[in-house]
């Protein structure tokens, strides 16, 4: 009577737990090599290594009225 879950035997459950720890490990270490994966932009970006200055400040108003400050 494996059928259900609940009238399963002790083996039934050590399967699925088994089966169960076998499937996170391989999605955790699937997770953990896809983080160091890069697909070549370390490449790109030490070719053209972006460095952008900071423009000045820019002040928007709608009003023709001097600032006192």
């Amino acid at each position: 009577m494996n059928w259900s879950l609940y009238t399963a035997d002790r083996a039934t459950h050590l399967k699925i737990v088994v089966v169960a720890l076998i499937a996170g490990t391989l999605i955790a270490g699937f997770g953990i090599a896809a983080r160091d994966l890069n697909l070549g932009t370390d490449i790109l970006t030490a070719q053209n290594p972006g460095v952008y200055k900071a423009s000045p400040a820019v002040v928007f108003t709608d009003r023709d009225v001097t600032t006192i400050r």
